[in-house]
């Protein structure tokens, strides 16, 4: 089945609704521009009350890897998305420093037009990364999984039929609800799929809502 992640969990009640869904990943986000932001206590103790079959995946912007890392070494979180500007040199010091193959990082590519997937080489396949359409200054960015995305916390879709083969697993994200991800996941069969605001009423995660996208997502696999 299609694995769900269900991002900008805040609250004890997130948290007890997600045990009761049990999607495969939950999002916490470390970005202070964010109405969805944790700082380190309160997703330390969301975190104690969390499912521990459910992975937790922190999710930043241009953050400093001082305090990625530290949140990896108290086990707040178990996997890394990147939302920002970050580049392989990056990427590869982050590696180094957390040292742990464990930790698999998600990178989110934000997709507005087919010209946007040369910026992710690693992302294509390779039959595309050698056409002249990749400009020989972006490097490979090798992350573990992509993100495809409209925008940091857009809420809103993009067209799918930008979608070319990947050479990566790929998170869909951006503006997925109950009322469209049975077409995304027909369309884009995408490893994993991340929902947000599609899951919330007046900007607050909603129990009823998180069990229909599951139920959703389930029902469109058999």
């Amino acid at each position: 089945m299609t694995k769900v992640k269900m991002c900008g969990l805040y609250r004890d009640e997130d948290i007890q609704a997600a045990n009761l869904v049990h999607p495969d990943y939950i999002g916490f986000v470390f970005y202070k521009k964010s109405h969805r932001n944790v700082d380190i206590d309160t997703a330390f103790r969301l975190k104690s009350k969390l499912d521990t079959s459910i992975k937790a995946v922190g999710v930043f912007v241009n953050e400093d890897i001082s305090f990625i890392k530290e949140l990896v070494d108290k086990k707040i979180i178990d996997m890394i998305q990147l939302h920002g500007n970050e580049d392989e040199a990056y990427i590869s010091k982050l590696r180094n420093i957390i040292d742990n193959p464990d930790v698999q990082i998600i990178k989110a590519a934000i997709i507005k037009s087919e010209d946007d997937f040369a910026k992710y080489p690693d992302l294509i396949k390779k039959s595309i990364s050698e056409s002249s359409s990749v400009p020989d200054c972006v490097n490979n960015i090798n992350a573990d999984y992509y993100l495809l995305d409209s925008g940091m916390g857009s809420g809103s879709s993009f067209n799918w039929d930008l979608i070319i083969d990947t050479n990566k697993p790929i998170f869909l994200a951006g503006g997925l609800d109950c009322e469209n991800i049975s077409e995304a996941l027909k369309k884009v069969k995408p490893y994993a799929v991340d929902v947000s605001s599609g899951i919330e009423t007046d900007k607050v995660k909603d129990l009823e809502k998180m069990k229909s996208f599951m139920n959703l997502v389930k029902t469109a696999e058999n």
